[in-house]
């Protein structure tokens, strides 16, 4: 026997473990499917109707039409992977604080975060992904511009720290179950706070967009999560530029302290927990 477990093989247990359950009742699996691709094609139905008739997403900005569209596929690729990975776990946590059963997950010879973030997999998530992706080649080809490999594996990168800013934000969210008790409309507000990372951070201007903006880069970074890999797609970077220097340091400044955050809190919320024994 192995000292510590083998997190991967772990990992791919219960990926296999997600696609049997899902397999086992494929009609809900392709309802899910399916409605989370109708959910994409409506929002990209909804900017398609904008863009006919503005070039620009705001004067000055530099997303046009086919940029703004390659934002929105890094959106898509950073919300299907949360939520296929994290987002149902982060409420069943919830769930398990709340009626006890928590208890089982902690005697187990793992590490317990590791074993509540990604005990169960969404597969339906990979419907938005694709969807991201094939936006994303649509985008290209009409633009007839294709990133370079420094500029593909910098992209490439982003996303994943955009996806550990938002699973921080989110572990956090359900953790404070610990002392609320069901705290699922904390899990909504998760909700609300990630819209705000739907639209390039140039729309937050004037008076009370630049606090907004202000708020959610340095706060809780949740602009930095799409905008940097989303700019590092459609321009490269400028050395010229202190923003384009910036904005990529500090998004990996901000999710180094977000996992660090988000670690302690969730610590502190099991010495915290009261089993159901006690």
């Amino acid at each position: 026997m192995h000292s510590r477990p083998a997190y991967f093989r772990v990992f791919v247990t219960f990926l296999r473990n997600s696609l049997i359950r899902d397999m086992t009742f494929r009609a809900n699996f392709l309802i899910d499917t399916v409605s989370s691709i109708a959910w994409v094609l409506m929002n990209l139905g909804f900017y398609i109707l904008v863009f006919r008739y503005t070039p620009m997403l705001g004067a000055g900005t530099g997303w046009g039409r086919y940029e703004f569209f390659l934002f929105l596929a890094t959106t898509l690729l950073v919300n299907s992977v949360v939520r296929g990975l994290f987002l149902n776990n982060a409420i069943e946590f919830s769930e398990q604080i709340r009626t006890g059963t928590l208890d089982f997950a902690l005697v187990k010879p793992i590490d317990t975060q590791f074993l509540i973030s990604l005990g169960r997999i969404e597969w339906a998530e990979i419907g938005p992904f694709l969807c991201g992706l094939g936006l994303m080649v649509h985008a290209f080809s009409k633009l007839a511009y294709a990133p370079g490999p420094i500029q593909s594996c910098l992209y490439v990168f982003y996303l994943f720290c955009g996806v550990a800013i938002y699973y921080s934000l989110m572990i956090v969210m359900a953790a404070t179950s610990v002392w609320l008790g069901r705290n699922r409309t904390l899990l909504d507000f998760w909700f609300y706070i990630t819209n705000f990372a739907r639209y390039p951070m140039e729309v937050y201007q004037g008076r009370f967009g630049m606090p907004l903006r202000l708020a959610f880069t340095f706060v809780v970074p949740v602009l930095v999560a799409v905008n940097v890999p989303a700019r590092l797609l459609v321009r490269p970077l400028n050395p010229r530029s202190p923003q384009d220097l910036f904005l990529p340091v500090f998004a990996v400044v901000a999710t180094v302290v977000s996992l660090v955050a988000s670690r302690w809190v969730f610590k502190r919320s099991l010495l915290s927990y009261r089993s159901a024994s006690s």
